[in-house]
């Protein structure tokens, strides 16, 4: 059965069953990628999933089931089990079904047609031989992927919701591995957005360029420091901290943000938005997991905390509206709270500059150990890095395996100047280069 005839057959059971509060939400995604070693295909994969969650309220309790079986008799089924879930629940939790009424943003139609399978290989090779061309001293280890995905969301509900959207995308990753006869030295890069826009040459070069860059590379000696921290660095922290602006996280005390609202949390030249609309973006989304219309929204601005990020169970709650934030994981998942594009707005300055301004000190432009090195509720972070000597107001030579400890809320207020050159994480995490001083690094 198709979604539309399986909704169908969900609500002629569901009213059978006199369930006058109910939700379907859906979810499908198509996909293919490769991957290229060697200058030959590794991997070729395609993926075709789909899900569906029926969630109906009983006498004030929810109640949820979920298949990827569209069948007449798997709808009856559905009905049946998120039924009996609803009557055994002992939670007097308040639930909620969004009311139709919202006025929903007009992405346009992404005309831009699917390749094929030959077409996604061919880019992913073309990158590989661009990046062995690029510099001699790349070595076997290289690697590089492409792949496409069509991703459609779907919500109904007996309030009167009855909405979809549809994102599709391709991405790219390469990984270069450099050698200089004694040790190997990487760098990674990954891009999401449409194929035909991708210039392949550049992205291959770019890659290469930062592998090379690190030969050679040393420690440094303990201290504090002025750090420049990269746009993808800085991107990165933004996203292992962002679960700091849920509202649903504050409430369960997980967030020193709660009852932060109009304080000021950030220099007050930081402003970050959340935007399901971002322009250019590939992955907009006219309405989030409960059907409440999407729009962008200043988390912080000028270095105030403007709001927390709602759904409707939290925003209840707070006595607010909510801010269109609610997010599934996948089609089975209970609802939480999670941004959509997410990111720190740039400013006037290049990198160049912000080197200028340092003087001496170190550009930081990779970092690891998140998992462990970063505390999302204390907002410490302790984390391996690498990346180049600032001196004299430039950059130079390259420094590896060296700690750079700190604070996120910390680091957030003390930020001296922002950059001009956003980019974002995977398409939805972004922030520019930014400034900071007296950084603690642990080296030599």
């Amino acid at each position: 059965m198709t979604y539309q005839e399986f909704k169908e057959a969900v609500v002629r059971i569901a009213l059978e069953k006199q369930i006058s509060d109910y939700e379907l939400y859906y979810t499908e995604s198509t996909g293919t990628s490769v991957e290229i070693f060697k200058e030959e295909i590794k991997s070729y994969q395609t993926e075709n999933n789909m899900g569906i969650c029926f969630r109906c309220v009983v006498e004030g309790k929810a109640g949820y089931a979920s298949t990827e079986n569209l069948t007449e008799e798997e709808a009856g089924f559905l009905v049946e089990r998120a039924l009996e879930n609803a009557k055994s629940i002992e939670s007097e939790e308040q639930c909620f079904l969004y009311k139709k009424g919202d006025e929903y943003a007009e992405c346009g139609e992404n005309k831009t047609s699917a390749p094929t399978g030959a077409e996604l290989a061919d880019t992913a090779m073309k990158i590989q031989k661009a990046m062995y061309k690029a510099d001699a001293r790349v070595v076997d280890g290289t690697q590089t992927g492409v792949g496409y995905e069509v991703k459609k969301y779907a919500i109904f509900n007996s309030n009167g919701l009855d909405l979809e959207d549809q994102v599709q995308y391709a991405s790219c990753f390469a990984t270069a591995l450099a050698s200089d006869g004694k040790e190997m030295y990487n760098s990674g890069k990954s891009k999401v957005g449409n194929l035909q826009d991708f210039d392949l040459n550049k992205f291959a070069e770019d890659v290469v360029e930062d592998a090379v860059a690190t030969i050679g590379a040393e420690s440094v000696d303990s201290g504090k420091y002025a750090v420049v921290l990269s746009n993808q660095v800085m991107a990165t922290l933004l996203a292992a901290y962002g679960g700091v602006f849920s509202a649903e996280d504050a409430q369960k005390g997980l967030s020193l943000l709660q009852g932060k609202e109009g304080e000021q949390i950030a220099a007050d030249f930081i402003t970050i938005t959340d935007d399901p609309l971002y322009e250019g973006s590939v992955m907009k989304r006219t309405f989030d997991g409960e059907g409440v219309a999407t729009y962008r929204k200043n988390v912080v601005e000028h270095g105030k905390l403007v709001t927390l990020l709602h759904n409707l169970k939290t925003a209840a709650a707070a006595g607010v509206k909510s801010t269109g934030n609610a997010s599934k994981a996948s089609y089975s998942s209970v609802v939480g709270v999670s941004p959509f594009i997410f990111y720190l707005r740039p400013m006037e300055g290049t990198k160049e500059e912000l080197f200028a301004l340092a003087e001496e000190g170190i550009y930081v432009t990779d970092i690891s150990g998140l998992h462990a090195g970063a505390n999302p509720i204390t907002g410490d972070f302790s984390l391996l890095s690498q990346g180049f000597l600032i001196q004299q107001g430039k950059k130079a030579a390259p420094v590896k395996n060296f700690t750079m400890s700190g604070n996120f809320f910390t680091l957030l207020k003390e930020i001296e100047k922002v950059g001009e050159d956003l980019e974002f994480l995977n398409g939805k995490v972004g922030a520019p280069s930014v400034l900071v001083r007296d950084i603690a690094v642990a080296g030599k």
